[in-house]
């Protein structure tokens, strides 16, 4: 099976993208072939300075390493070391229709929500589907705000082997449906561009600051509470125990549950998940140059993947004369 998905490094990674991605990256290395990039083209649709996306890039693959992934036994690569997928990016752009690309929310949501309108953010469909296609991926584990642009990626594989013959693999999506949407602080879905997410590697006093400002209703301690609404207990759901969940949802529909202290508790689980993790990113991050070795041996796998598709493609279309 080979399995494909990627990460912007346009700001600290949170544990949205922990549950909704790298954690099953991870699982996956001994069954599957699997490949995991930093998308950093797609991340100039919202990152203008140089340094934060330089930088971005170097933690986000600290970041994966620091979690446990194993560059010996995936692609692990940054996506613009491999400049076939522009080249493919751009043949399928010539087969996508407006309308496709028109009927994608998440165009609309980042510009409500203040990210400048661009072609390249209007286009972003089409160069993860060039991401995803040009591996020839069976299966993408995507967030589920994200499953639309993955029925784009399946749209133009299957009108581009209509046109010119068996070519692409038609992409499944693989979404968990435990942690299809992880809440953010406000019980919006967790999002660097909403500005309420929980960074994995936040610690000290920064981490229990954003722990306490979860938002939480003002029900009194005494007074029951509807745990399936309230996004502190979705994410303690995500750390905790079965049996000390079920606890803690017998305080909720009884009466007893104090946001407080379960605040407080949450935050004893993440520094028990992560605080290896963040002693490990710290050692990657302090060895740049190791990080873009790694990083540099994936983008050469990863290219011999690429050319073998991108050369098919273009013999398919005419560019080989």
């Amino acid at each position: 099976m080979k399995i494909l998905s990627g990460i912007q490094p346009s700001g600290q990674l949170h544990i949205g993208n922990y549950f909704g991605m790298m954690q099953t990256m991870i699982s996956r290395m001994e069954d599957s072939e699997l490949y995991v990039f930093i998308v950093d083209l797609h991340a100039l649709t919202s990152v203008r300075e140089r340094a934060r996306l330089a930088q971005g890039t170097l933690e986000a693959a600290a970041d994966f390493l620091a979690l446990g992934l194993d560059p010996d036994k995936c692609i692990f690569w940054v996506q613009s070391d491999v400049p076939e997928v522009c080249e493919l990016t751009w043949i399928l752009s010539t087969l996508t229709p407006m309308g496709l690309i028109e009927r994608c929310h998440s165009y609309k949501d980042k510009v409500a929500k203040g990210i400048a309108a661009s072609h390249g953010l209007f286009s972003y469909p089409v160069l993860m589907a060039a991401d995803i296609l040009l591996y020839q991926a069976e299966q993408v584990p995507v967030g589920k705000d994200q499953k639309q642009h993955l029925e784009v990626a399946r749209d133009l594989s299957q009108k581009f082997n209509n046109e010119y013959g068996q070519t692409f693999v038609v992409p499944e999506p693989a979404i968990s449906t435990q942690t299809a949407t992880v809440p953010g602080l406000d019980g919006q879905k967790m999002s660097k561009s909403y500005g309420n997410t929980i960074p994995i590697f936040l610690e000290g006093k920064q981490l229990k600051k954003t722990v306490m400002a979860i938002k939480t209703d003002a029900t009194p301690v005494e007074n029951p509470k509807d745990p399936d609404n309230c996004n502190l207990f979705t994410i303690m759901e995500l750390f905790a125990l079965p049996s000390r969940m079920k606890e803690i949802r017998d305080l909720y529909v009884n009466g007893g549950a104090a946001y407080g202290y379960l605040k407080l508790e949450l935050l004893d689980l993440l520094n028990d998940k992560f605080g290896d993790a963040r002693r490990k990113k710290a050692e990657f991050l302090a060895d740049p140059e190791m990080l873009r070795a790694i990083l540099a041996k994936g983008a050469e796998k990863a290219r011999e993947k690429a050319v073998v598709t991108l050369d098919l493609v273009r013999d398919r279309v005419g560019l080989k004369y």
